[in-house]
């Protein structure tokens, strides 16, 4: 018997014969401006573009507050109505985030799908998530988001249409009670299943941990050439494509910094704005590896059309994760591109870089600094190493930077900056003074 989760995104592994028909609609709330809610629906369009559908038509609305019945007014969703006759739209995606509700009374109304942002980040997941984890994690909150909008006497259309993103949130199903059982049953599975992973994935990060090597991670918004990146430091071999959530998994590679010494450098999901709450729940454990980390390389995209806005929705998450407080370095993509518009932002924010990922422009001078933050934030110890345990210093050697050396008669005195794992391991050697 299929799952809930297989009805609604069995088909993400059938090629799509006909790309979805979209209109997009935009409302302006106070607080905001129209300019924000046209930037909003253009990243909305690139969304739907990777989710493999085609924007037809676009329709904004300034209202005060939301209508509670159809969040745009009366005679606007009227409107909205003639334009998908118009143009033949197979759904209509809203930029705001509609209530299960108003986007049932928009259905009745319309005679289409009707879906808010939320379902097409969700959709793009669906289609990219490629590891147990991963795929776990997208269903999770795929149900999260289906179960209140299961309605009574609805029919199921999710084998009707090929994977489109209206068939993969159409309407509920028949049989809303036992629907509503399953789905429930099968988010209590998930979210034991996750909890395992996350043990796991916790022991591997602690094994990583005992290693005594500095935890990077690459964070950003998302097509900012963070995976470009991580391929041009470690020769990683991690999918580069230039489309949004390419990567959702976490992958780690060994990068050695000028000094020679070693880090554990880990590219991640890439984050957008308004980036849906229950996704990051989902993802939390595999976001956690940015909470967790020593040290932030986030990467920002200079040639896109609004680098600042992209820096404050990451921080944003980060926020979210609990992750602000870990040390950042702001690395600026695609000088190659922008040249100018980066050494604005290089000048505009003290410490950041200016890089090409794709060229490797800056590289050199982006390592150097690496090397030095992480090195500041090294807590340097003194320790007495006996001279017949020449595996400890090569293991100071390996793992940190040796400070200097002073031969007496109990042994070698080291001081060294160390992290605070190799720290810990080294403990039985470190002086009282340090």
């Amino acid at each position: 018997m299929n799952t809930p989760y297989n009805e609604a995104l069995g088909q993400t592994l059938i090629e799509r014969t006909k790309r979805e028909q979209i209109v997009v609609v935009g409302v302006t709330l106070p607080g905001h401006t129209d300019s924000d809610t046209e930037a909003g629906l253009d990243e909305l369009e690139l969304l739907i573009d990777t989710a493999g559908a085609d924007v037809v038509g676009r329709i904004m609305q300034r209202r005060d507050s939301p209508d509670h019945t159809w969040y745009i007014g009366k005679g606007k969703a009227e409107e909205l109505r003639d334009i998908c006759l118009m143009v033949d739209a197979d759904t209509v995606v809203f930029d705001n985030e509609l209530a299960p509700a108003q986007q049932y009374n928009l259905e009745k109304m319309l005679g289409r799908t009707a879906l808010d942002r939320t379902a097409v980040i969700l959709d793009i997941f669906a289609q990219n998530a490629h590891t147990l984890e991963g795929k776990a994690q997208v269903e999770l909150a795929l149900l999260r988001y289906r179960l209140p909008r299961l309605r009574r006497g609805a029919t199921a259309r999710m084998s009707q249409q090929r994977g489109s993103i209206g068939g993969r949130f159409g309407s509920g199903e028949t049989k809303l009670e036992v629907d509503r059982r399953r789905i429930k049953s099968r988010i209590s599975k998930l979210e034991r299943d996750l909890k395992d992973l996350h043990t796991n994935r916790h022991l591997q990060s602690k094994g990583r941990g005992r290693s005594g090597l500095a935890a990077v991670t690459i964070v950003g918004y998302t097509n900012a050439g963070k995976s470009t990146l991580l391929n041009r430091l470690t020769q990683a071999g991690v999918l580069v494509e230039d489309r949004l959530f390419a990567t959702l998994d976490p992958t780690t590679r060994r990068l050695s910094l000028p000094g020679g010494e070693p880090v554990l450098l880990t590219d991640t999901v890439g984050f957008v704005r308004r980036l849906p709450h229950g996704l990051v729940e989902s993802f939390k454990s595999t976001l956690e590896v940015a909470s967790s980390a020593d040290f932030l390389v986030h990467v920002v995209d200079c040639a896109g059309s609004e680098p600042e806005g992209q820096i404050a929705a990451v921080r944003e998450v980060l926020g979210e994760i609990d992750a602000l407080k870990v040390p950042e370095l702001l690395v600026f993509n695609k000088a190659d591109v922008e040249p100018d518009v980066a050494a604005e932002l290089v000048d505009r924010h003290q410490g950041s870089v200016a890089i090409s990922a794709a060229t490797g422009e800056g590289i050199d001078t982006f390592l150097r600094v690496l090397s030095d933050r992480l090195r500041s934030i090294a807590k340097v110890v003194e320790l007495l190493i006996p001279y017949e345990r020449g595996d400890v210093m090569a293991s100071i050697h390996r793992e940190g930077e040796v400070v200097s050396t002073f031969h007496e008669d109990g042994g070698i005195r080291v001081r060294a900056r160390l992290s605070e794992a190799s720290t810990g391991r080294l403990s039985e050697f470190v002086t009282p003074s340090s």
